[in-house]
């Protein structure tokens, strides 16, 4: 059926938004609205051109008979700066702090606004390292994979620190705690990796970095390889860290109990490593 190019704009991007990293060849586009390649080809140009002007990502056009086009979510620097520097205001507030110098998160990280952001900008970084799968340990860091493993298109495994019988089989690495410097165990199940699978670390906060170690621990195990580690927060740490290769969103740079003040800053994201 003859679509109106008004709906067609509409539809196209909403599917394109939809699923983003999907490769969609044009004869497929022409066979569900009922026009002609060229009408699509130009319809697709509209969509570039305001995808590109603003800030919502890269329509990636691929040449040849198996050809078309593919949504690659996409934020930049400048937005996600604007972005941090909310959170980081956000996460300064001084009834986030809890007895012991720690940092309450928990409502920052059920906010679906805040997970969409965060989800998009840590795919920005990733989206052309060819990532497999995301991985998280339970439970805090779960929504943040899941967001980031949408916007990459991508499965997210969950590591769990006492297996579930429905895991099934499980790989289990020991690990020492970055912070408390003791000894724990994570385990993932067998059928949650590939041999060979390029895997990208989320993790909602970093002290000494022994988790995220653990995690690079059990990729090694799968045989599997580390496309990157990223965190939503990392706080100063007194003695030394496990981890050296990471972006970081914000970075909790002093907690004061006596005063209940909390210095938060942009992390290492604006770093450009690249």
């Amino acid at each position: 059926m003859k679509v109106r190019r008004s709906e067609r704009l509409i539809d196209m991007t909403y599917y394109l938004m939809e699923h983003p990293h999907t490769l969609v060849t044009l004869t497929s586009f022409s066979k569900k609205y009922g026009a002609a390649k060229s009408s699509i080809s130009e319809d697709l140009t509209i969509v570039k051109r305001t995808f590109s002007e603003r800030g919502i990502g890269i329509l990636e056009t691929l040449p040849g008979a198996a050809g078309g086009v593919r949504f690659i979510p996409k934020m930049s620097e400048e937005q996600a700066l604007v972005i941090v520097e909310e959170l980081c205001a956000q996460l300064s507030e001084s009834n986030r702090l809890l007895p012991g110098g720690y940092v309450y998160l928990s409502d920052m990280l059920g906010t679906p606004d805040i997970l969409r952001k965060v989800g998009l900008m840590i795919a920005s970084k990733f989206y052309d390292k060819k990532v497999d799968a995301v991985m998280t340990v339970a439970t805090k860091g779960v929504p943040i994979a899941q967001a980031v493993a949408y916007n990459l298109n991508v499965p997210f495994v969950i590591v769990r620190r006492d297996s579930k019988i429905t895991e099934g089989s499980t790989v289990s690495v020991n690990y020492v705690s970055g912070s408390s410097e003791r000894i724990e165990k994570m385990e993932l199940s067998k059928r949650s990796l590939k041999r060979g699978a390029r895997v990208l670390i989320v993790d909602d906060f970093m002290k000494g970095g022994g988790t995220v170690n653990g995690m690079k621990g059990l990729i090694e195990e799968f045989e599997a390889e580390l496309a990157g580690t990223a965190v939503f927060a990392e706080t100063r740490h007194s003695g030394p860290r496990v981890v050296e290769d990471y972006i970081s969103l914000l970075s909790v740079d002093r907690v004061n109990t006596a005063e209940r003040t909390i210095s938060v800053t942009p992390g290492t994201y604006f770093d450009n490593k690249d």
